[in-house]
């Protein structure tokens, strides 16, 4: 049976983490701490603080509420995100606006400032797949308009701009610790905030949360024992596939993204505070961060040498970004080699593509750099797991339908 190969699926996950998820579930390694989490990312980052919260998501949403953002307020963000980033501007009452990107798939100035109006409160600047956005250019907009900032650095854990890390620029910033991103513990982000006036407010917040639910908790523990010991061994079958689709089904594993946050809704977990046995596969893996971004940066080196294309000095790499004139077509081909692509960035500018552009007050036409973009995007893994072998038999892959198109 020969390997499967994904941008998506557990991506992070090595032996140790599936054993420390084992240990963890049944008490024979210690619950760490959250406070322990916090105190090792502010040590490692050289952060002044840092607040530890279940997702990206519950960081962004407790952003929000210390900014006192409300309804008829409105927040700026990027078009060619998730509606995991837009969705928390929702849940506090105020309008996400969009701005379209430039060619580095990130927010462009210029047409920010054509976005700011009187009820502009702040303006969230992602880092796209670990690309460092636009921060001087657009920290000064900000700052002429009085306005927050906010850095969703989601896609950048370890980038940096202009020496110093993704994250030291905002008034305040989130991380995610989600699945697919740089570091995994399945579910989880943090918050850190540059912004004195803010400091107590987010602390204050997140003291007024609960955990999420034991179930839960333990739901996400079961992620990468589950996929990466009875689904991806056999997951280039159909049966490994509908065992993965059963154990979502049957609310055993917790999907990425919700049908409910699909229609501008977040799921009643959201937020919460970061439960203490997450914490301990956050800390696990935040101590591979160094390996798993040199890893990244060699890879998507190796994709430049075989695609032609310039290197970009700044960025992490979190995934390779390609442009092709038919990436469902890509997807349909490449899957019949036990080659998964498909992440769900590419469809649409608000992703994944199942998002209800009403919902999350996108209009039709409003970014069209963005719209092109996800249409015509595919992304190529990075993760440890795949090896310069790998990234060969992808672009081989990639050359082969190109010619016989």
């Amino acid at each position: 049976m020969s390997k499967v190969i994904s941008v998506s699926l557990s991506p992070n996950t090595e032996k140790d983490d599936i054993s420390l998820a084992f240990k963890v579930i049944f008490g024979l390694k210690r619950k760490e701490n959250t406070k322990k989490l916090e105190k090792i990312f502010r040590n490692y980052f050289g952060f002044k603080n840092a607040f530890a919260f279940n997702s990206g998501r519950s960081s962004l949403i407790a952003i929000l509420k210390s900014m006192e953002i409300k309804e008829g307020d409105e927040v700026v963000v990027q078009a060619f995100t998730c509606n995991a980033a837009v969705n928390p501007i929702i849940y506090v009452g105020a309008k996400p606006v969009f701005v379209d990107i430039n060619k580095e798939l990130n927010m462009d100035s210029k047409s920010l400032v054509q976005k700011i109006s009187k009820k502009t409160k702040a303006v969230i600047i992602q880092h796209t797949f670990g690309n460092p956005g636009e921060i001087s250019e657009i920290k000064n907009i900000c700052k002429k308009n009085n306005i927050y900032l906010i850095e969703d650095c989601a896609h950048s854990l370890g980038a940096m701009y202009k020496g110093e890390f993704c994250g030291f620029f905002g008034d305040a910033s989130f991380f995610s610790f989600g699945r697919d991103k740089v570091i995994s513990s399945v579910y989880g982000g943090m918050v850190t905030v540059n912004n004195n006036s803010l400091i107590k407010k987010v602390s204050e917040f997140q003291e007024s949360l609960k955990n999420p639910s034991i179930f839960w908790t333990f739901q996400q523990l079961l992620h990468p024992i589950l996929l990466n010991i009875f689904v991806l061994p056999i997951y280039s079958i159909k049966l490994g596939r509908a065992i993965m689709a059963g154990l979502i089904n049957c609310n055993i594993l917790s999907k990425a993204v919700t049908r409910k946050e699909n229609k501008g809704e977040l799921p009643n977990y959201f937020p919460k505070k970061m439960p203490n046995a997450l914490s301990a596969l956050a800390i696990h893996q935040l101590k591979k961060l160094e390996r798993y971004n040199k890893h990244r940066i060699e890879i998507a080196s190796y994709y430049n040498l075989l695609f032609l294309k310039p290197a970009n000095k700044n960025s992490i790499y979190m995934k390779y970004p390609l442009i092709v004139n038919n990436p469902s077509k890509v997807f349909n081909e490449l899957r019949k080699k036990n080659i998964y692509l498909n992440d769900g960035w590419s469809g649409s500018p608000i992703m994944p593509k199942l998002t209800s552009l009403e919902k999350v007050c996108y209009s039709n036409g409003s970014c069209p750099n963005a719209e092109e973009i996800a249409n015509k995007i595919i992304s190529l893994p990075t993760h440890i797991n795949i090896s310069k072998r790998d990234a060969k038999l992808i672009f081989d892959s990639l050359e082969e339908l190109r010619q016989n198109k």
